[in-house]
């Protein structure tokens, strides 16, 4: 008979998916096979993490533009050995100085777009990364990007998901986005799966970056990085950009045809910046979050509220344990519906949020029998209910987000969640192979909300990478991630939980079947909430789900291999090991290492 409680039995147990991969030089992990061979490669010809990771976060942008692009955002955690320090690189743009309530409530708007020009914020990747490589890098922005402008002019072979995105949008690539389909539609038509596919601006676009980095080399490779940031943000690609703004009108979810509010001030005066990132500790590892300005904090917030719970007791994936699981989502993400926002313009109150007196506040609320819905616990939405409003939004007009992990010889990691400026999502800026980033639409339009939309402000991005530094014996730093928009610290979690309470290798804990909440307001347009409802992948027993629904869960079944595509990578501080795993759901995902 088969097991219906969750909790695992020797029979239960399937083998992974794939092997743990192990070395001792370095690990890359990729949410494209080809990027992680590029960041290996960088390892293998002397660069360091960060070098790597900058080389395999360029070619993710030409290799997956339906899940981030080089005008979109790259939040970056970076362990580096020689400090025994996490640092956090703020890779999140901010609002344009034209984006006021006031003006979306002058053009008829409830809500921001979530496709178009209108939510547009200033482009953040090729300034996070350049920033990373100045402060930690060896390499050359030329050495690193040559990578993915060769991938961008050669080409590539276009693969099932991406070609799939395409000819979802092969309409509106067609008769809307005409700059869009003169690249994504080479012909006129579709590329097959396998075909060579190539973007030649998107290349001669970043060549120009290289070109300034070489004239600028006797200056020194900081002040030669810095030459090639500047034709990105005061140079003639932020003139085009601003120009394709002012310029061009653009239809959108709202059924309506809009111009973009950035423009060339905007990029000349943007910078990221590297933080402190937040953290907490949990059995033995002190986890490492970038701040408010992403959910970061809602992980360590579930962490808090899970250590009063005998977890390996509750058995995995049983009935009590995702029950329990499930509740304390509810709770953090509250909170982070509540309080979370950009803290150069809101007062987050994250010591309160993150300290054991209120994780045990708020798990005292938890009911063991019932499912309970938190959406108005805290400054409520719209009033607890979910965001009305136009919801033109087509879904082939969705991006999701990509991830990288990577360790090298000396011991550093880096942890990097790259997303936005999805093809899907905005137009493709004529003359520059790439399209802008639409994470205004997190904004809201209330004047009480901490998301309130302001000139300058950054939204909070679901953009979350971790790092987890091992401070009890015997254990392994950690750096993992995934895409999946709300969904991601829900994910990460219960790998982080899989490998830490329950014996499982990397692999183990990524394959485990998982589910998330949905009950919280959607980071995304239009906002929408789902009170007590929650998703499972289809390998977790009946028995169990119907268990769930008699406490109140109002539980989807999804396919079994669906939610997201957690990457994990490993170093052991006393013998030098690594180790990395990457989840089968994207199919393209992949670790490289030896």
């Amino acid at each position: 008979m088969p097991n219906t409680n969750g909790r695992p039995t020797a029979g239960d147990q399937e083998p992974p998916s794939r092997p743990v991969i192990r070395g001792t030089h370095g690990m890359v992990a990729a949410e494209h096979y080809l990027a992680a061979a590029v960041g290996f490669s960088v390892l293998e010809h002397g660069g360091n993490a960060v070098d790597a990771a900058a080389a395999t976060g360029l070619c993710l942008a030409v290799l997956e533009p339906h899940q981030n692009g080089i005008a979109g955002e790259a939040p970056i955690l970076i362990y580096w050995s020689q400090e025994g320090a996490v640092h956090a690189v703020n890779g999140q743009g901010w609002a344009p100085r034209a984006a006021t309530i006031g003006r979306f409530r002058s053009l008829g708007l409830r809500l921001i777009p979530g496709d178009g020009l209108l939510p547009a914020t200033v482009p953040a990747a090729v300034d996070a990364w350049i920033l990373a490589l100045q402060r930690f890098g060896t390499m050359r922005l030329t050495d690193v990007l040559g990578y993915a402008i060769s991938l961008a002019e050669d080409g590539f072979p276009m693969y099932d998901d991406l070609q799939q995105c395409i000819a979802a949008n092969r309409e509106r690539f067609t008769e809307q986005w005409p700059t869009s389909g003169a690249i994504y539609l080479p012909g006129g038509e579709v590329p097959k799966v396998g075909d060579l596919f190539r973007n030649r601006d998107w290349a001669a676009t970043m060549k120009k970056l290289c070109a300034a980095e070489l004239r600028n080399a006797g200056r020194g490779r900081e002040n030669a990085l810095e030459a090639a940031r500047k034709v990105f943000y005061e140079g003639e690609v932020a003139q085009a950009i601003s120009d394709w703004c002012h310029e061009t009108d653009v239809l959108d979810g709202t059924g309506r045809p809009h111009r973009g509010l950035l423009d060339w001030e905007d990029l000349r005066t943007y910078r990221g910046r590297i933080e402190r990132p937040v953290t907490t500790s949990y059995h033995g590892y002190r986890v490492h979050k970038c701040g408010p300005w992403c959910q970061g904090p809602v992980f360590l917030q579930q962490l808090n509220l899970l250590e009063g719970f005998d977890l390996a007791a509750l058995g995995h994936n049983s009935p009590d344990y995702l029950h329990t699981l499930i509740e304390c989502a509810k709770l953090a993400f509250a909170d982070r519906e509540a309080y979370y926002a950009d803290p150069d313009f809101v007062a987050v109150p994250l010591e309160r949020l993150l300290s054991r007196e209120h994780a045990a506040e708020r798990r005292r609320l938890i009911d063991p029998g019932r499912a309970v819905s938190r959406g108005s616990v805290g400054p409520p939405t719209d009033n607890g209910k979910p965001v009305g409003g136009p919801t033109g939004l087509r879904s082939d007009a969705t991006g999701d987000t990509t991830h990288l992990d990577v360790i090298d010889r000396w011991g550093n990691m880096v942890s990097a969640t790259p997303s936005g400026a999805w093809i899907p999502s905005s137009p493709v800026i004529e003359g520059l192979g790439f399209p802008l980033g639409t994470r205004g639409q997190m904004f809201h339009l209330d004047d009480d909300h901490p998301e309130r939309l302001e000139p300058g402000k950054r939204p909070s991005t679901t953009l979350t990478p971790s790092i987890a530094l091992a401070e009890g014996p015997g254990l392994p730093h950690l750096a993992f991630g995934t895409p999946g928009g709300d969904c991601q610290d829900q994910w990460t979690l219960q790998f982080f939980l899989n490998f830490v309470h329950f014996g499982m290798s990397l692999q183990e804990a990524i394959d485990a079947p998982t589910v998330h909440s949905r009950d919280f307001a959607n980071s995304f347009y239009p906002h929408d909430a789902h009170p007590n409802e929650m998703n499972a992948e289809d390998r977790i027993p009946e028995g169990v789900l119907a268990e769930l629904r008699a406490r109140g869960h109002l539980v989807t079944v999804d396919g079994g291999w669906s939610h997201g595509g957690v990457l994990a990578t490993a170093l052991d501080p006393d013998t030098g090991i690594m180790s990395g795993a990457a989840s089968p759901r994207p199919r393209r995902a992949w670790v490289i290492g030896r």
